[in-house]
């Protein structure tokens, strides 16, 4: 079930693909803009108060963080898009690093991209969204922050970005609003991601519609 996310604890982090774990069982990505937000969607799935925060001490900002589940599952913290404040052949690196990732990871089973619903699909979203379709993997789109707006805004939100996704991406990328800090959408974002790692059955409507 996916009570099992409550499970998630810091297993290491990543600067090259030689430091990855074995490349077995099942892994969800996690990808956001810097202040998207992310941090929270995953403190909220997991329902712990402080755990990606494990990952912002210093010389952790551009590596994989892993967050283990069970021996089998893994959730990958991906670094904020922060790459432009930093070195050039650390850029270069980080780039390489990731594109090898995506392509040749086989635990790799979706992506979650995290987006402020005020600000959505921005050059980076559209980055890693093009990297999980690409490689055929599904992806979800959290559109976080969702308690900022009213509820009309919200919906209207969803909508426009559902149906940019859609003509982007086909039926591949699902999208629900999401919020850490009022629980909006969370206990369908734990059945998406669930599903993906193995640890509960899909859910039946492919998890894109709105909670509530």
């Amino acid at each position: 079930m996916s009570q099992l996310l409550e499970r998630a604890h810091y297993l290491l982090s990543a600067h090259n693909a030689r430091q990855l774990p074995p490349d077995a069982g099942a892994e969800v990505a996690f990808a956001g803009r810097s202040n998207a937000g992310k941090s929270s969607a995953l403190n909220a799935l997991t329902r712990q108060n402080a755990l990606a925060r494990v990952s912002k001490t210093p010389g952790r900002t551009q590596q994989l963080v892993y967050f283990q589940v069970t021996p089998e599952a893994h959730l990958v913290d991906l670094p904020g898009y922060g790459y432009a404040k930093v070195p050039q052949d650390l850029q270069a690196h980080w780039q390489a690093f990731i594109d090898t990732y995506f392509r040749t990871r086989q635990a790799l089973r979706g992506l979650v991209v995290v987006m402020d619903i005020r600000h959505p699909l921005k050059d980076y979203d559209r980055q890693m969204l093009s990297y999980a379709v690409q490689r055929g993997l599904p992806a979800h789109a959290l559109l976080t922050k969702a308690d900022k707006l009213g509820r009309g805004q919200q919906g209207l939100a969803l909508q426009k970005v559902r149906k940019e996704l859609v003509a982007a991406y086909g039926d591949t990328v699902g999208v629900q609003t999401f919020s850490g800090e009022s629980r909006l959408g969370v206990d369908q974002a734990r059945s998406v991601i669930g599903a993906w790692l193995g640890l509960n059955p899909p859910a039946p409507d492919g998890g894109d519609r709105p909670a509530g």
